[in-house]
């Protein structure tokens, strides 16, 4: 399961990974690839259009999880490692901070 920030957070990753894809951090990358992250980057959403976004629509982005959800999901987090319950963590391996 993804959480709105993960996905706000993903997006600028990706946004960034393309930019040093172009930029030409990446040596060994053929140009018809390094031309095809221009060509993306030249549509991508920019952080005014991700904020709009978030603000839109907050179930889908949000810019960083909200306190007091952080909060309960450390919380569950915490207690399923202490129980060294294994379904336990997969069930909330979705929720696992980046």
């Amino acid at each position: 399961m993804t959480l709105p920030d993960e996905r706000y957070r993903a997006v600028q990753y990706a946004q960034q990974f393309l930019a040093r894809l172009a930029g030409g951090e990446y040596p060994r990358v053929p140009k018809a690839v390094r031309k095809e992250a221009r060509s993306i980057l030249r549509h991508y959403p920019l952080w005014y259009d991700m904020q709009r976004a978030a603000q839109a629509a907050p179930d889908v982005f949000q810019e960083r999880m909200e306190d007091l959800h952080r909060f309960v999901v450390q919380g569950a987090q915490a207690a399923v490692e202490e129980a060294d319950d294994p379904a336990a963590q997969a069930l909330l391996q979705g929720y696992r901070e980046t």
